[in-house]
């Protein structure tokens, strides 16, 4: 495996609001990967290094030469990308508390070098938060859920697609166990009280549909989800929900992160397990589905009172209203796939590839509608870096029509945001297949950047499934003063 610092997850970094820090990302890996290349990739020709790396903090407001732009790589003999990054990074931390969480951004092989470990969290800490007596300490748990599958000597397993639309990259990966901070399918054993766990998705391909069942010592589930305590959401991907909200599901996609609390504190001896069913690709299935999460043992006595707590209120929310928007822009989401079997061959972002001309270019400070017309079968999950936007609503529309004549029909009313959305601060957004969905977004440079009239500012969006992202399925974008 690789890791930051040599472990898996990387280390945690914290910061406080306010506070800027810097860190320096030292590239000492080996020349060659342990996992497939594949030259026929856009970025991963043989005209490059095998290995390279460049780490993106994934949510948070940065300049972009400290954004890990996936073009200003670095390699451990000293080479460097077509783009320069800053070295060390800065990260200035000049927004609300959040989990945010850090990852290898090269670009085509994004998909292999996380895989590999190349990832951890990165969380920010302000007085606001502070003040909620939100359960803190060895009571607040970072928890990283990615699948992955072991050959029998216990290495990564990452086959090429066996028969697929190119050498090795295969459309999706899917892991035949999940792992949660390393570990396949943990324990933790917990007091009776509450505990605040920090979730990010940080799976190449997969979704999750995460529910929690009292279960006999060994993890079986025994009961219903109804006989377990609700996941009480107190965040999201940008910080705290302006109320918890109180659910028995959640669906996480590859990026996402929900920030939770479980309270014990009534389940003395008790034994509860996450599990997941989520179909595999998400929502068409037809791939292995491991259900096994992790397991919560409640057995450790309790060290003292639980002065903890969770109010009914939480962050102050402003929201963005489609009337502060200068425009809307309708960016298409599509793949191509082969006639026999429908694999994919390459997935696009309004109809470009990544060397293609940028085509979107927001003002500095403006406000703008993505609209997201995703015109494929599965759900991809995007993602804006620079920014946290807010879902405004997702609408069917009928695809045939939008990809021959580029018109727009749409087939029904407009639904509101899903419970965790709404509303909260987003910056990955699952688009549903034969949806438009829409988000709102301030494009604000980091506080204290005065752009000069015409300074361009290079950022790009994605979709966070790896293995898409990887294969076009991602674009440049410039904020401009």
């Amino acid at each position: 495996m690789w890791g930051y610092n040599g472990i898996w997850p990387g280390p945690t970094l914290e910061a406080r609001r306010g506070q800027p820090i810097s860190v320096r990302w030292v590239n000492q890996l080996p020349t060659r990967h342990f996992l497939p290349l594949d030259y026929t990739i856009h970025g991963e020709g043989s005209d490059v290094p095998r290995v390279r790396t460049v780490t993106h903090v994934h949510g948070a407001r940065v300049l972009p030469e400290n954004d890990g732009y996936p073009d200003a790589w670095v390699t451990s003999d000293g080479r460097f990308g077509p783009v320069r990054a800053s070295n060390p990074c800065n990260y200035p931390n000049d927004q609300q508390a959040t989990t945010l969480w850090y990852h290898d951004h090269a670009i085509g092989i994004t998909r292999l070098n996380i895989y590999a470990g190349l990832a951890g969290f990165y969380i920010i800490r302000d007085p606001e938060e502070d003040a909620f007596n939100l359960p803190s300490g060895p009571y607040e748990i970072p928890l990283m859920i990615q699948d992955r599958s072991f050959s029998a000597d216990g290495s990564l397993l990452y086959p090429p697609a066996p028969e697929g639309t190119h050498p090795a990259w295969m459309q999706e990966f899917f892991g035949n166990v999940i792992c949660v901070n390393g570990k396949v399918a943990p324990f933790l054993e917990v007091e009776p009280r509450k505990y605040r766990f920090r979730l990010v998705n940080g799976s190449n391909s997969r979704f999750y549909h995460l529910t929690m069942v009292p279960a006999d010592p060994s993890g079986k589930p025994i009961g219903k989800a109804s006989s377990a305590p609700p996941f009480i959401q107190i965040g999201s991907d940008g910080g705290l929900l302006p109320a918890p909200l109180r659910t028995r599901a959640m669906i996480l996609s590859p990026g996402e992160r929900f920030d939770i609390v479980i309270d014990f504190s009534e389940l003395k001896g008790m034994n509860l397990a996450i599990t997941n069913d989520a179909p595999a690709p998400y929502a068409r299935g037809g791939q292995i589905v491991p259900s096994d999460v992790m397991l919560f043992k409640v057995i450790k006595p309790l060290s003292g009172p639980d002065a903890s707590s969770v109010p009914e209120t939480l962050a102050p929310f402003a929201r963005l209203t489609s009337n502060e928007a200068v425009r809307e822009r309708i960016l298409t989401l599509s793949e191509m796939d082969r006639l026999s079997d429908g694999y994919t061959m390459i997935g696009l972002l309004d109809q470009k590839h990544w060397d293609d001309p940028i085509s979107e270019d927001p003002k500095a400070g403006s406000t703008e509608i993505w609209s997201f017309a995703n015109t494929t079968g599965d759900v991809h999950p995007i993602h804006l870096h620079l920014v946290q936007f807010q879902v405004l609503n997702r609408q069917p529309f009928d695809a045939k029509t939008y990809l021959q004549s580029g018109k727009l029909v749409f087939t029904n009313v407009p639904i509101p945001p899903e419970s965790s959305e709404r509303p909260a601060w987003k910056d990955t957004v699952k688009t549903y297949s034969g949806y438009v969905t829409r988000v709102i977004a301030r494009f604000d440079l980091p506080s204290g950047v005065v752009p000069k009239p015409g300074e361009e500012f290079r950022y790009v969006w994605h979709c966070h499934v790896l293995e898409h992202e990887d294969n076009e399925m991602m674009r440049p974008y410039k904020v401009v003063g």
